[in-house]
């Protein structure tokens, strides 16, 4: 029996590529351009076809490497981008091109895995950044579970507090959460050490942690 390592995204790459719409691409433009060097590497973790997300960051110099595990949105990423590294790989297993970036970003991805992963994903994500890296990704603040609309999967938001404690836990530091125009939230991460030193994170609402 063939494994869709996809969680049912490649028989929907059709449908997801026509209503992905632009909100958070200029957020994301916004936090690339203010915190990473120009032209730094940037892993794209989820990067289905590349637009926007993808699309943006290229437009603003920077180099892209995009993994999904979706065969279908992993052809359309090439095909927009031929010169930008790319993978057909899960992030639960990839070894994210063994090597580190400057930045990552996971937009609508995270929370398409279980809590296990996500928590593992950021122990991942720590290890292939450079000191001092940045992660974005892409959350509720809420804790919250819902149902896909196009997969019908269920997905999963940790909460704010969860995040940021797992977060520390694999070394790096959550210092901001903004939103874009369609209401959606984003965690800016910085891994530990090398934060620049007018940081501060954020004050979170009390929540019970999970171990």
């Amino acid at each position: 029996m063939t494994i869709d390592h996809s969680a049912g995204w490649d028989a929907v790459a059709h449908q997801f590529m026509a209503l992905r719409s632009e909100f958070g691409s200029a957020l994301v433009g916004s936090w690339a351009t203010n915190y990473l060097r120009s032209s730094a590497a940037i892993l794209d973790i989820g990067c289905g076809s590349g637009v926007p997300i993808a699309q943006t960051l290229v437009r603003k110099g920077f180099t892209v490497w995009g993994m999904d595990a979706s065969p279908s949105l992993l052809s359309a990423f090439r095909r927009h981008f031929p010169d930008m590294p790319a993978a057909c790989e899960a992030a639960q297993t990839s070894n994210f091109f063994g090597r580190t970036f400057a930045g990552a970003v996971s937009i609508g991805f995270v929370f398409l895995l279980n809590a296990e992963d996500q928590r593992k994903l950021f122990h991942r994500v720590a290890s292939a950044l450079e000191p001092g890296g940045r992660f974005l990704f892409s959350a509720p603040r809420e804790v919250c579970t819902w149902s896909d609309t196009l997969t019908g999967r269920t997905s999963i938001s940790l909460g704010a507090a969860v995040y940021a404690a797992h977060l520390a836990r694999a070394g790096m530091r959550l210092v901001n959460c903004q939103s874009d125009e369609g209401g959606n939230n984003y965690y800016d991460v910085v891994k530990a050490l090398c934060s620049p030193p007018e940081e501060r994170s954020i004050e979170l609402p009390e929540a019970a942690i999970e171990p």
